[in-house]
């Protein structure tokens, strides 16, 4: 690795969190059983992405499910607040996860002819911006500087499982915020809310939630963004009022009915997608903008979506 990345690492993150990251990427390769929150993790199973890849062309439904995998819709979501400030009344945040884009380079293109007309306050990302677990972040790098070029500032972000602490300074020299068990305050004239990240806590286990909220004060409103939705027990005692997530890809191929097959994540069904709520906490688990494994989607499109605070 090289040593100037490893000093920009220590000096952003600390000598303890950046050693303690780049030594568990270091220590082997993606395991497929064992580590993690989970035991199987078929995205390190690479002779089973070939074969769901051959099965399907073959079956004839793989240019139909790539064709779904450029069908983006967009959802706007309202969040009611009782204590939310007057000032974020209406406050709207752009929510993309799960973009893998060296996957799918003609997904990304549609991505960004359908965000560009879109008005929104800042712009939060939840992990996985690159296609593999490891190896090189080369292509992943320049395709995430193509991505923020057209994201309108802020943009806040936070690392998923696929992703490397080595892509840190690259992605924050190309605009975005990376929060790894940090937080920021958002202010409009005397209004504030807080905004907060970890890392990843699927399979690299570095989360912190305790670091990441000791900065925000417990009557204002706070916002947490984590790669997966597993963390919610966690969030929702920690005293967060709205969680943004993604990881599961919404099941990415699912039954009829848009029932996932496998989520992949150790969380209830019902936060596999979508809206939900835990005690207190209101969650938005993103279906995702990319793909994973092989680009197709069935019953499960891509997703953009539009995050909007209102009072209660």
């Amino acid at each position: 690795m090289d040593y100037n990345i490893q000093q920009a690492l220590e000096k952003r993150l600390g000598t303890v969190h950046a050693r303690q990251r780049l030594g568990i990427e270091r220590e082997a390769e993606p395991k497929v059983f064992g580590g993690g929150l989970n035991f199987f993790h078929p995205e390190n199973w690479f002779s089973i992405h070939a074969m769901i890849r051959y099965t399907l062309k073959t079956s004839g439904f793989y240019w139909r499910g790539r064709n779904n995998s450029l069908k983006y819709r967009l959802i706007n979501n309202d969040i009611y607040l009782p204590h939310l400030p007057s000032a974020f009344d209406g406050y709207t945040l752009l929510h993309l996860s799960d973009l893998h884009v060296d996957l799918h380079v003609e997904a990304m293109n549609a991505l960004i002819k359908k965000i560009q007309p879109l008005e929104y306050d800042a712009c939060v990302l939840t992990g996985d911006y690159r296609a593999q677990t490891s190896g090189s972040i080369d292509a992943a790098m320049n395709g995430m500087r193509r991505i923020v070029e057209h994201l309108k500032d802020p943009v806040y972000a936070v690392l998923g499982n696929h992703d490397s602490i080595r892509m840190v300074p690259g992605l924050e020299d190309a605009g975005m915020q990376i929060l790894l068990n940090e937080s920021r305050e958002i202010t409009i004239g005397d209004d504030s809310i807080y905004l907060a990240g970890i890392d990843d806590a699927h399979y690299f286990r570095v989360d912190n939630i305790e670091k990441a909220a000791s900065d925000i004060p417990q009557e204002e409103v706070s916002i947490l963004l984590s790669h997966t939705p597993e963390i919610y027990r966690q969030a929702a005692h920690a005293g967060f009022d709205v969680m943004f997530c993604g990881h599961t890809h919404g099941g990415q191929i699912c039954l009829p009915g848009g029932y996932p097959i496998t989520l992949d994540a150790k969380c209830p069904r019902c936060m596999g997608s979508g809206q939900w709520d835990y005690h207190h906490l209101k969650g938005y688990t993103s279906a995702g903008a990319g793909t994973s494994i092989v680009n197709v989607r069935f019953n499960c499109p891509p997703e953009i979506t539009l995050h909007r605070f209102r009072q209660a």
